[in-house]
């Protein structure tokens, strides 16, 4: 059993920007496709962005395209998101979660198996 947490959210201006962290309890995680999702509040789970085991590919929401980086650091078992040009419409709370993939590429919440508890990204405009 794979345990992710994360960290990082909190109140920023519209513009701004945020690190999120998920830290991964076990290295089988440097094994596993990762991704983030957001969900806000009255809407469905989102995906944001998904790599792969090794971080060799990504794939970005067009609403985050060029404004949000993934990236992993699989000798720490940790996952980043970097959020820049924070909109007021990007207030959510963010999961990251984990999955063994193989060399399947998965986009859709129910496809992962491993989640964290959330962390809430509040932006002011």
């Amino acid at each position: 059993q794979v345990q992710l947490v994360e960290s990082g959210g909190g109140l920023v201006q519209a513009g701004g920007s945020l690190r999120l962290s998920c830290a991964a309890s076990d290295r089988i995680f440097s094994t596993y496709s990762g991704a983030w999702f957001r969900q806000a509040v009255g809407q469905e789970r989102e995906l944001v962005a998904v790599t792969n085991w090794n971080g060799t590919r990504t794939d970005y929401a067009d609403s985050v395209k060029g404004r949000f980086t993934l990236s992993r650091d699989n000798a720490k078992n940790t996952m980043y998101l970097q959020l820049n040009s924070l909109r007021p419409e990007d207030t959510a709370v963010y999961y990251c979660a984990a999955t063994f993939s193989g060399n399947t590429f998965y986009h859709r919440p129910h496809e992962f198996h491993y989640w964290g508890q959330g962390t809430q990204v509040t932006v002011s405009s």
